[in-house]
């Protein structure tokens, strides 16, 4: 993440692009470390919901810095994708304060910031197909597409919720994961890209993706865990027919 200003910028705007930095680096490190805690911790447990609140402040002050510094940033999609981490952290920390099958306000009003965050994308990925090899902002075009489709399921997902009234069970549950998981995963992927936040002995190794490919992974086991294998295990035994 690199704040380019003019070199005679007020000093007030300087003073916030450091502290939007400064507040963006500090998120992203404590949110990696904390995160990846969570991740691996007893669900439930001591541990899990220390490190979780650590997570959920952490993920909120990365992705609101990078969505502040937008105006600073030659990197349209890491702003939008600040916005998708605040929102996908706010709403999965809701999720597990609210009570089964209970619905509040902010949901209602929440499901916005997926579908702007997919508009975006999707608007991004149309511009940045004419430019020169399809690079906006020195990214791939492609990518808005992918995390356009993305924001959209999100969306999707928030109007089931409020069809439905509110979530329990595991449904609750997986809910809950998969968000926040997603935002672990988003954090890893985003210092895979960040060269200079790396160590020089990993720098252009593929090795760098590896913590966000085994965040990937735990985020499909724990949904089947959760969705699948527990409901199996408490589903009611079937009762013999009566001749």
């Amino acid at each position: 993440m690199i704040i380019q200003l003019a070199p005679h910028a007020p000093l007030i705007l300087r003073t916030a692009a450091a502290a939007a930095l400064v507040l963006h680096i500090s998120g992203a490190a404590t949110g990696l470390a904390a995160g990846s805690v969570a991740l691996f911790a007893r669900k439930g447990g001591r541990i899990h919901r220390i490190a979780g609140t650590v997570f959920f402040v952490a993920m909120l002050t990365m992705g609101a810095a990078a969505a502040v510094s937008a105006p600073f940033l030659p990197d349209r999609f890491s702003a939008i994708m600040g916005v998708f981490v605040v929102y996908l952290t706010a709403t999965a920390w809701v999720t597990v304060q609210r009570r089964p099958g209970e619905l509040g306000r902010f949901e209602r009003w929440a499901i916005a910031a997926p579908l702007l965050v997919a508009l975006a994308n999707y608007g991004f990925a149309w511009i940045g197909r004419t430019m020169p090899k399809g690079l906006l902002d020195g990214e791939p075009s492609q990518l808005g597409w992918i995390m356009g489709t993305i924001a959209l399921a999100a969306a999707l997902a928030d109007l089931s919720v409020l069809r439905r009234g509110g979530l329990a069970g595991p449904q609750r549950t997986a809910r809950h994961l998969w968000r926040m998981t997603l935002v672990l995963a988003i954090a890893w992927g985003s210092f895979a890209g960040q060269p200079k936040a790396q160590p020089e002995f990993l720098k252009g190794s593929p090795l760098i993706a590896l913590p966000a490919l085994i965040v990937l992974g735990m985020l499909f086991y724990g949904l089947a865990r959760t969705l699948w294998i527990r409901r199996r295990r408490i589903a009611p035994p079937l009762q013999p027919a009566v001749a």
